[in-house]
């Protein structure tokens, strides 16, 4: 016979949540609801955020649109707070189709810039998500050229073939494809392979602290190998010190990411330059 489960010392009939599983689902409301409210307003945006040359760490190789949304109070909330509770709901695909046209449309109108939005293979099969996406490179043939998509580790696994497809077909049309937050997950080798992505992003866990910490430069060094192998671009995430910078340097990295050069910020330079009337 089942047990029943018991809160502190109280048994608790089968199909009743526990308090703690009532609160996760009270702050989940709460979280879609605004999310929402933020959708309907279009009080979307993106945070830009520098990705630096490892060689010229001065000079950034590309920009990643981070995903915003404003609270009622007017308030930016950053992804982290609320993508849990929206990543496998139409309002998840609602947001992605957001972040590609904010996106698209910033590529449009700053011509030199090179930008990655990040999207869930959930959305691959979302027709208004490839509807913006085209309309978009119709707008602009040199889109597609400096646009890159980043997708994480654990959402390119769900569905890993229908992803390579997908990234064959966009990959035509000049778009650049990144695994996300690499190594935080379970990435078979084989889809690896597979996969011919662009960039590499190696997630920011192994980077912190990684010029004292033995264990994470090896860990490192085996990604940063991994992705020269099949000849992927490497980026280190959440670099924050500078000893760290130099050790991923000197290991080999590619591009370097982290609030050690920028933190992300809804009022980009480009952005301020035109507000003056001077871009």
């Amino acid at each position: 016979m089942k047990r029943p489960r018991r809160w502190n010392d109280t048994e608790v009939p089968d199909g009743l949540a526990s308090p703690l599983d009532a609160a996760i689902r009270s702050r989940d409301a709460a979280t879609m609801q605004m999310v929402r409210r933020a959708i309907d307003s279009r009080d979307v945006l993106l945070a830009f955020q520098p990705v630096m040359q490892a060689a010229r760490p001065d000079r950034p190789a590309f920009y990643e649109g981070l995903l915003r949304v404003l609270d009622p109070t007017g308030r930016v909330i950053p992804a982290r707070d609320f993508i849990g509770a929206v990543e496998e709901t139409e309002t998840g695909r609602q947001l992605d189709c957001l972040a590609l046209d904010i996106g698209l449309r910033t590529l449009a109108e700053q011509p030199w810039l090179r930008l990655a939005v990040n999207m869930s293979a959930r959305s691959i099969g979302y027709p208004p998500w490839m509807r913006t996406l085209n309309h978009g490179l119709s707008a602009d043939p040199t889109v597609g050229e400096r646009l890159i998509l980043e997708i994480t580790e654990s959402s390119a696994m769900l569905m890993p073939d229908i992803v390579q497809v997908f990234m064959a077909d966009l990959q035509t049309r000049g778009i650049a494809f990144a695994l996300d937050d690499f190594g935080a997950g379970y990435t078979s080798f084989r889809y690896l392979r597979d996969f011919y992505f662009d960039i590499i992003k190696i997630d920011g866990q192994f980077i912190g602290g990684i010029a004292t910490t033995p264990d994470n430069q090896v860990l490192t060094r085996a990604l940063i190998s991994i992705a020269q192998h099949f000849d992927m671009f490497t980026v280190a995430e959440a670099v924050e010190r500078p000893e760290d910078a130099d050790f991923l340097i000197a290991a080999g990295i590619d591009c370097l990411q982290g609030y050690l050069y920028a933190a992300p910020t809804v009022h980009p330079h480009w952005a301020k330059t035109r507000a003056l009337g001077t871009g």
